[in-house]
């Protein structure tokens, strides 16, 4: 793995159990920590929503980590870069060596 292509710094972020005002335990959206990827785009689309003239854009990322350092993530966190979302689709483990992790996200704009 090439340390030097894992030039962006991303957000991991996933719901996180926590106590409310009333005592009560709650979900509530929380950054888990950064981590250093190699983002690669993927694929794109563009989808007319039927009734308005709002275009949607579909577009697909990778994200390339290191394993350890991604070895806790799970496919209901996401992603933040540069104030964007990216929801996680599935996460590969390529050629079960666990030097890196291959994490498949879509970022939808609308």
């Amino acid at each position: 793995m090439e340390a030097g292509k894992l030039r962006h710094k991303a957000e991991l972020w996933g719901n996180q159990r926590v106590k409310n005002e009333l005592g009560k335990w709650e979900n509530k959206p929380q950054k888990i920590k950064d981590i250093w990827a190699e983002i690669i785009p993927q694929t794109g689309n563009m989808m007319r929503q039927q009734g308005v003239e709002t275009l949607i854009s579909k577009t697909t990322h990778k994200f390339i980590v290191r394993y350890f350092a991604g070895k806790d993530i799970k496919p209901d966190n996401w992603f933040i870069y540069r104030g964007k979302h990216f929801d996680i689709l599935y996460i590969l483990n390529p050629y079960f060596r666990n030097e890196k992790l291959e994490i498949f996200c879509e970022e939808v704009i609308g």
